[in-house]
């Protein structure tokens, strides 16, 4: 995942009693298991009956895309991309440039072309370049990751429907789950990832609470 995005928890509580059966309603152990690669669907948070907390742990499913390497290292908090599963700082050498795209004589697409390039291992996509500095998520919690991409004064000025259809359809967040030679791509398939957002989006987009994980 890199610029514009877009790019995916919550401390779920959940209230009330139960139906006229006494049964409680889903928590987020409830779930059903998934591998590290896999995400859930829309369908298994159903039974979480409570609005709110459903639409947090939708966030919560997302940002096990959004939080991963292959997202936030175009995604620094700095001038420098981040690179490889430790994110340690791009090399060669490179920085933003004053359009997020590199420097005179050292643009990211000197090097960076619109595919994968297979002989070379240089990953490529569309577009490819930084994240605003307003989308930095190096360091980021899932919820000021969630209040960011809601934030039009940082996202680009989307709205909803922009960013579902940005996660959903993106070539250069389609990268992330394609990413080349032996790297790990982020969970999921795209359009796994482009349903999520939209039952996230449907449900309320509210973000999770401080503190909480993927």
């Amino acid at each position: 995942m890199h610029q514009r995005l877009l790019p995916f928890a919550v401390a779920f509580v959940f209230a009330g009693c139960g139906g006229p059966t006494g049964d409680t309603p889903k928590g987020p152990t409830d779930l059903r298991k998934v591998a590290p690669g896999e995400l859930r669907a829309p369908s298994d948070f159903a039974g979480i009956q409570d609005t709110r907390a459903r639409s947090q742990a939708l966030f919560l499913e997302a940002s096990r895309v959004l939080t991963h390497p292959r997202c936030v290292n175009c995604h620094p908090n700095g001038d420098i991309p981040h690179q490889g599963m430790n994110m340690q700082l791009h090399d060669p050498p490179s920085v933003r440039g004053p359009d997020n795209h590199g420097v005179v004589g050292m643009e990211c697409t000197s090097c960076h072309q619109d595919k994968n390039q297979a002989l070379t291992r240089v990953p490529g996509a569309p577009h490819w370049a930084l994240a605003p500095i307003e989308m930095a998520w190096v360091g980021k919690s899932p919820r000021e990751i969630c209040e960011q991409i809601k934030d039009p004064k940082r996202n680009g000025s989307r709205s909803l429907d922009a960013i579902v259809e940005h996660s959903a359809h993106d070539a250069l967040v389609g990268w992330g789950f394609h990413p080349g030679a032996d790297r790990e791509p982020v969970p999921g398939t795209q359009e796994q990832f482009g349903a999520i957002v939209a039952a996230w989006a449907e449900s309320g987009a509210e973000c999770p609470a401080e503190g909480a994980r993927p």
